[in-house]
């Protein structure tokens, strides 16, 4: 049975035309092509198309996209409920994302196979609009129907992405979503820490080293980029990453290639990169503490997680879902939120968001009941002799974040501790 549906494609070459509609016709009711993008107004007013695959360049030669581009708004300017899917060639991925950015509902990469092509189809058409939730609770909930729309085209490329928010809000099960959902999820994503990695050991932890490059490399061991060959990198807290250390970072990234300590050969890598901050790079960039080249590397899209304090209306879903996770992990009997609780919940900001609501409702299981801090940046004057040292350190902790803007090498400073001891210390309080 066909599906109804009509189909407008545009494209320059002919013999890809005839194919696509020998293709297609047992899938939609009607598949309109043309070579020529000029014809797509009047195509558009008489057909009434509702799904539009729509060829990048035209011109011979030519090969910026430009073409594309301006037709892709074209459309979405006269008929901004017509699906448009872009074709494009795999060393033109930056550039269908750049599409999607303004409108595109999906893209397809040259040569495609033909079932992936149909099924970019069927999701595009209006009758398959309704989008299933991502198979992460967590994700969805992380940040809503925007996010989890632009995750499910992102994830499928090699796209580069930039995860955005503060701490505790979910970032890294972001990125392990989009790693499940993308073609090199056959293979671990590997996840780098780089606020907790020191200057000396950037270079050996990233491109690896040779037996005996310094005193204590006993055998050889590749680096971190050299493990995520065809997978994943998740580089978390980019943001504290030294000047010096992001030119050696966007130098393996151009050139692709890494060479370990000790050794002169270049490791050819192929990589995936994701990476996630706390802070504004755009403030850092201004400020001369950012390298611009590696915000544009890392930035093709940036995905933000907005703070748990501005979306109230997940507190209690999320709320619930952990106390369930954890009351089946401890074999517990499931706490109940009465009214007075759900409020509790939804009037405190937590500082430390998902993570801290996480912990908060792992601890009210354990102990039988639920358990919520009335401010989430307790003035000294909050504190009393019977204060605990560890309540006392995190509530300083807190402070001291929300008063350098989740600056942490600054908040390290300030505190005259280690940068490793303060990681260590926000995960311990859920921070």
């Amino acid at each position: 049975m066909k599906k109804k549906g009509n189909i407008l494609i545009i494209d320059d070459n002919e013999a890809m035309l005839v194919s696509l509609r020998m293709l297609l016709k047992n899938l939609c009711e009607d598949v309109q092509t043309s070579t020529n993008p000029n014809a797509i107004p009047t195509l558009m007013r008489r057909k009434k198309p509702d799904v539009v695959l729509l060829d990048m360049n035209f011109g011979r030669g030519i090969n910026n996209g430009n073409e594309g581009m301006f037709w892709l708004k074209e459309i979405k300017r006269t008929e901004p409920d017509v699906a448009v899917v872009l074709f494009t060639a795999y060393a033109d991925i930056d550039l269908a994302v750049r599409g999607i950015k303004e409108g595109a509902a999906d893209f397809i990469v040259k040569p495609f196979e033909n079932e992936v092509l149909i099924e970019k189809i069927k999701k595009a058409m209006p009758a398959s609009t309704s989008s299933s939730p991502l198979p992460s609770d967590e994700v969805t909930e992380a940040g809503g129907t925007a996010l989890h729309d632009m995750v499910r085209k992102v994830a499928p490329t090699d796209a580069n992405i930039l995860i955005t928010g503060e701490n505790g809000t979910g970032k890294e099960v972001l990125a392990r979503e989009i790693h499940r959902l993308s073609r090199r999820s056959g293979k671990q994503m590997v996840t780098v820490d780089m606020g907790a990695i020191t200057e000396t050991l950037f270079e050996s932890e990233l491109f690896g080293y040779m037996r005996g490059a310094f005193t204590d490399a006993k055998s050889d061991k590749p680096g971190k980029m050299e493990l995520a060959e065809g997978s994943t990198l998740f580089l978390d807290e980019i943001g504290n990453l030294s000047y010096p250390l992001q030119a050696k970072l966007l130098t393996a990234l151009q050139r692709r290639t890494i060479t370990r300590l000790g050794d002169t050969k270049e490791i050819p890598i192929n990589i995936r990169l994701i990476s996630a901050t706390n802070r504004n790079l755009q403030v850092m960039v201004r400020e001369g503490t950012f390298r611009e080249d590696l915000l544009y590397r890392m930035n093709t899209i940036c995905l933000h997680l907005p703070p748990l304090r501005e979306r109230k209306e997940e507190i209690i879903p999320l709320a619930e879902q952990f106390i369930k996770r954890y009351s089946d992990f401890y074999n517990k009997p499931p706490l109940e939120l009465d009214n007075k609780t759900r409020q509790q919940l939804l009037d405190y900001p937590w500082p430390g968001n998902i993570r801290e609501l996480e912990h908060t409702m792992e601890r009210a299981v354990i102990i039988g009941e639920i358990s919520i801090p009335q401010s989430s940046i307790p003035t000294p004057q909050a504190s009393s002799p019977s204060t605990s040292l560890a309540s006392m350190e995190r509530d300083l902790i807190a402070r001291t974040i929300h008063e350098c803007d989740g600056n942490l090498s600054l908040v390290a400073q300030r505190l005259d501790i280690a940068r490793q001891t303060l990681y260590n210390k926000i995960k311990k309080y859920g921070l």
